[in-house]
């Protein structure tokens, strides 16, 4: 069955996600996450799109990411799991099999409070692993990466970063938010209020992600 081409507009805040095949190990020593957060610079100056947050796992990642224009996200996106691969294999010459399960999760996320959620979500990751007693001394991640990364990078946030925001990351979120982030994460939903989420589902072609898993139940 074909695949179908993702509606990735431009101006629109997305969360991605990729995991090893296999949930297999992506990140292998520290020269590995070097040259991940390497490869994601280097797509900067190839693409117009803004990064406001990352995290990088021993078996996936994560980012937060906005393209300017449409198309942008795919060709951003194409390029650095592409470039990726081949760098991982002249690292690791041994290595068999896929490196990745295969196409990246996304989806959109509207501005505001959904955006701070999901990046406390994401910044949190090596903390809730128990990576890190705390997670902004993980160093591959926008919270605790060093200020040449994050000049190089990062861009400021298109909403209001709240007072105190490393001891925020470092608090669990509340149930229905994080609940609420999963959900998105398992069916690439996405993520905001409920007008803004019908409406971006519509923009983008997802909405069957807004319907329950499994078959209707049998009427009477």
């Amino acid at each position: 069955m074909p695949r179908t081409a993702r509606a990735a507009k431009g101006g629109v805040i997305y969360h991605i996600s990729n995991r090893g095949n296999g949930r297999g190990v992506v990140f292998r020593k520290r020269k590995d996450y070097e040259m991940f957060m390497g490869i994601l610079v280097a797509g900067r100056q190839r693409v117009s799109i803004e990064v406001f947050g990352f995290c990088l796992m021993p078996t996936h990642w994560h980012l937060v990411v906005r393209p300017r224009h449409d198309g942008d996200l795919s060709t951003y996106l194409s390029w650095v799991t592409n470039t990726h691969v081949k760098r991982y294999r002249v690292r690791h010459p041994h290595a068999r099999g896929r490196l990745y399960q295969g196409r990246y999760k996304s989806f959109p996320v509207q501005s505001g409070r959904h955006l701070v959620n999901l990046m406390r979500y994401v910044e949190s990751n090596p903390q809730r692993a128990k990576l890190k007693k705390r997670a902004e001394n993980w160093s591959w991640s926008s919270l605790g990466c060093n200020k040449k990364v994050a000049s190089a990078l990062l861009d400021p946030w298109p909403a209001d970063r709240p007072k105190h925001w490393r001891k925020l990351v470092g608090k669990s979120l509340k149930k229905n938010d994080r609940d609420a982030v999963v959900a998105s994460l398992k069916r690439s939903r996405p993520l905001g209020d409920d007008r803004w989420v019908t409406t971006m589902a519509r923009k983008t072609g997802s909405l069957q992600t807004l319907h329950p898993i499994g078959r209707p139940p049998k009427q009477a």
